[in-house]
């Protein structure tokens, strides 16, 4: 029965976010819930309970300081002309019927990748790519499909997204080395999901007849605006960009950002290198005209992620202490290890806890931090194996938790990722918001739908030791310590 009220936390929490509640108050409630079992059910006092919160806390502190530098770093990308000319050059070839979900996937997997956020991608790119797809008569469920999944891409393997950032830390792993881990496994489906969209797009009965993005920003309503700007200003800034042009040197921040981070640099330094030079280059090329300006730009992204991002990541990282401390997770943990026979087999679960965690939390970021300690525990204390081995299983367990929380979510129709891209959706695109609904957006997300299959399927079955640096160990390199017992 205790077994049963140490997980009950998670129940309120998850009820809480399924009717609707903020994760802003349903984190604070939960914990303050899991505090109180903590006491009556597990005995603990106040103050150690607080400890294990303050103590768990501390693995974020190095994240903060990132977050800070990211949101900043995609503001400014926004704002700058550096996303518009990725856009730009996504886009310089044309669009028709056939091609508009595919030209809008690829090009929001660009710019996710360099921005790092899959909400701003979508806000900024879903006003372009609903118009297009209107103009060219192609279908606006495959293309919010497309986009979405676009928008996620980045945001599971961008060196400056929040999750990529979070998932990483949480596991104790490098983010440079986690991306460099699963980036062929990405790429791979990046295009078997780029040849899904062009084969499921070229069935569509539609003008063949190239348009340019500047017609199609040149047709959204003065009111799409309006909503456009309050839901993300720099959005706005960027969709003008992409209409009047910018030059194509400003894509270099960008290649700047990508360059140190795979030359192995400090990711803070990284992130400071983004900054910077999307000032030099945009003071130099125009797009900047007033420091006062891109002070503004950078105050706003360090407000953007303090005032949700780690405010709501100070509350689940306490939550997630206090449910450490009472071991809450150990009947999962107990049933996973009974059904596991092989290494495989636990990091298959790990997975799948992912995914269930988070379609219980409806939250990815909620889920990476309240579900990825347990998995790494889990992995710790049942795994033997050399240092280098046990770093390349918490690698798969960083991708896990990021992969099951941003690309997992997109298959979640109660999901807080799904009512931000309908809303977004309705909002900018009016004409089509009787017809757009969340199951015929997941039916269209073949991104989402390839990466969680894929990941699950390859771990169990060892397939993925065909995809270059994808490979998990397995016996008898590493093995369960149950097993090592009784040899």
């Amino acid at each position: 029965m205790s077994n049963f009220l140490k997980l009950t936390p998670i129940a309120v929490i998850a009820g809480l976010m399924l009717s609707g509640v903020d994760i802003l108050i349903a984190a604070p409630v939960a914990f303050a819930y899991a505090v109180i079992v903590g006491m009556l059910v597990a005995r603990f006092k106040f103050s150690e309970l607080l400890d294990a919160a303050l103590t768990n806390l501390q693995n974020f502190l190095i994240v903060f300081l990132i977050l800070q530098l990211a949101y900043a770093v995609a503001e400014c990308f926004m704002a700058t002309g550096v996303a518009a000319s990725v856009i730009n050059l996504a886009l310089s070839a044309g669009l028709t019927a056939r091609g508009v979900a595919t030209v809008g996937f690829l090009c929001t997997c660009a710019l996710s990748i360099a921005t790092g956020t899959s909400w701003g991608t979508f806000a900024a790119c879903a006003p372009i790519f609903l118009w297009l797809n209107h103009i060219v008569g192609g279908d606006i469920l495959l293309t919010i499909g497309a986009i979405a999944g676009g928008a996620c891409f980045g945001d599971n393997i961008g060196l400056i997204s929040d999750t990529t950032v979070v998932s990483s830390g949480i596991q104790g792993v490098e983010v440079i080395k986690r991306v460099r881990h699963q980036g062929v496994w990405s790429l791979l489906c990046l295009i078997a999901a780029a040849v899904m969209f062009y084969v499921a797009g070229s069935s569509v009965a539609g003008s063949g007849v190239a348009v340019k993005a500047s017609e199609a920003i040149a047709q959204i309503p003065e009111s799409v605006w309006t909503k456009l700007a309050e839901e993300r200003e720099s959005a706005v800034i960027l969709l003008k960009q992409v209409k009047g042009g910018v030059p194509y040197m400003m894509i270099v921040p960008f290649i700047v950002v990508l360059g140190t981070a795979f030359a192995g640099v400090n990711t803070l330094i990284c992130l400071t290198s983004g900054i910077l030079s999307s000032l030099v280059f945009g003071w130099a090329f125009g797009t900047v005209t007033s420091l006062s300006d891109f002070a503004g730009y950078c105050f706003t992204g360090f407000s953007d992620a303090g005032g949700w991002s780690i405010a709501m990541m100070l509350w689940i990282g306490a939550f997630g202490g206090v449910m450490y401390k009472m071991q809450a997770f150990d009947p999962i943990a107990t049933l996973i290890l009974r059904v596991s026979r092989k290494v495989r087999h636990l990091m298959t679960c790990n997975a799948l806890l992912c995914l269930l965690g988070n379609a219980a939390l409806s939250d990815e970021m909620a889920q990476i931090t309240t579900i990825g300690p347990i998995i790494k525990d889990l992995t710790e204390k049942n795994v033997e194996g050399s240092p280098e081995d046990m770093y390349t299983l918490a690698l798969r367990n960083a991708t896990y938790a990021d992969a099951m929380a941003v690309l997992g979510s997109q298959l979640i129709p109660w999901h807080a990722y799904m009512a931000f891209f309908i809303g977004i959706s309705r909002s900018v695109y009016p004409l089509a918001e009787k017809t757009i609904d969340p199951f015929g957006i997941i039916a269209h997300n073949y991104l989402a739908w390839i990466a969680v299959v894929s990941i699950v399927v390859l771990t169990y079955t060892g397939f993925d030791r065909f995809i270059p640096l994808f490979r998990i160990p397995g016996e008898p390199q590493v093995r369960l310590k149950k097993h090592a017992e009784t040899a």
